[in-house]
């Protein structure tokens, strides 16, 4: 890998990255209220779950397509695409979720003038977009590999996860940090899975991901808009 791809990639999957991804658990914070969360192992098996049935079934496989799309610059079918991905999100939270996540790194690639003129113009005109979109459209820029692109969001996923257990549960860092390591090689294999996956087979089936989410909503106590 380049220096210049690899750097990218980290400032795009770094937490520091003003698109507000701390402000949201994913359903994770739903789960630690009826039980489903209460120590590191069970907070590990969560975000494992939600990596292997919910990351590389659709979000991942969806964002190695809009990668290809940007490259090919299809707007018609970019657009198509982030609207079935917002119709696919599981409750009002994880929708607005992306929304304000996309609109966020949409606005971050215009002022830091990332990619070409005409790209960029067709990333503006969608409204709204998805997340997923607007990190392909910055993955693209960089000329990332979709394999590394995928590896950088994947990464980025699982520390916001593991960064929202310590606070929720809450975990200490040794226990944080366990997590990410042991989601290592399941990253791996989530990419891979990922690669292969044709734009027909992408599912967001989530039953419980979905309800979770929408009671957190009513949630009495929360620290996540998530």
């Amino acid at each position: 890998m380049r220096t210049a791809e690899l750097t990218a990639l980290l400032h795009l999957a770094s937490p520091a990255l003003p698109i507000g991804a701390f402000s949201y658990s994913q359903g994770l914070e739903a789960a630690i209220e009826h039980g489903l969360i209460h120590d590191g192992d069970t907070a590990r098996d969560w975000i494992a779950s939600g990596l292997a049935h919910v990351l590389a079934r659709g979000e991942l496989p969806f964002l190695a397509h809009q990668m290809e799309r940007w490259r090919s610059h299809d707007a018609h079918a970019l657009a198509a695409a982030d609207e079935e991905f917002l119709a696919s999100r599981e409750s009002a939270e994880l929708r607005r979720e992306t929304q304000q996540m996309g609109w966020s790194l949409a606005q971050l690639c215009a002022s830091l003038e990332w990619g070409d003129e005409a790209r960029r113009a067709t990333l503006a005109a969608l409204k709204p977009v998805a997340q997923p979109t607007a990190f392909a459209f910055a993955a693209f820029a960089h000329d990332a590999s979709p394999d590394a692109a995928l590896t950088a969001y994947a990464f980025s996923w699982v520390e916001n996860q593991a960064a929202a257990a310590l606070k929720a549960v809450p975990l200490g860092q040794v226990a944080g940090q366990r997590i990410i390591v042991a989601l290592r090689e399941p990253i791996e294999r989530a990419v891979a899975e990922a690669l292969a996956t044709p734009p027909h087979h992408i599912n967001t089936f989530a039953p419980q991901l979905g309800i979770l989410s929408a009671r957190h909503e009513s949630q009495y106590s929360r620290l996540f808009r998530s």
